[in-house]
């Protein structure tokens, strides 16, 4: 079992910036990829990024590619998110997730364990 607790989220000005993070709990931290996820009003949830169990391997999707920044602290049980430049079309729920899967996908179902969420707004 893994808990997940993501903290950071707030209201920002475009073009600010967050970091996000994620603190797990349970089972070893480093067994599993993880990724971030968000949600926007009135729209399904979205992949946002994802990182390796080592932190060797990241991908991101195409609207935050130069923007974002996924990375983890295996000692320290902790995921986080970078975000600058931030935009209106950022303003969501971000979730992390853990998965035992080599690399994580943008598949919600192969994600074994979710945080709670964090708000970020973005205003223009």
């Amino acid at each position: 079992q893994v808990q997940l607790a993501e903290s950071g989220g707030g209201l920002v000005q475009a073009g600010g910036s967050l970091r996000l993070s994620c603190a797990a709990s349970g089972r070893t931290f480093s067994t599993y990829a993880m990724s971030w996820f968000r949600q926007a009003p009135r729209k399904e949830r979205e992949f946002v990024a994802t990182i390796s169990k080592s932190g060797d391997y990241t991908y991101y999707i195409d609207s935050v590619k130069g923007r974002f920044t996924i990375s983890r602290d295996n000692a320290k049980n902790t995921l986080y998110l970078q975000m600058n430049s931030l935009k209106p079309e950022d303003t969501a729920v971000y979730y992390c997730a853990a998965t035992n899967d080599r690399i994580g996908i943008p598949v919600e179902g192969d994600y074994d364990y979710w945080g709670q969420g964090t708000q970020v707004t973005v205003s223009s």
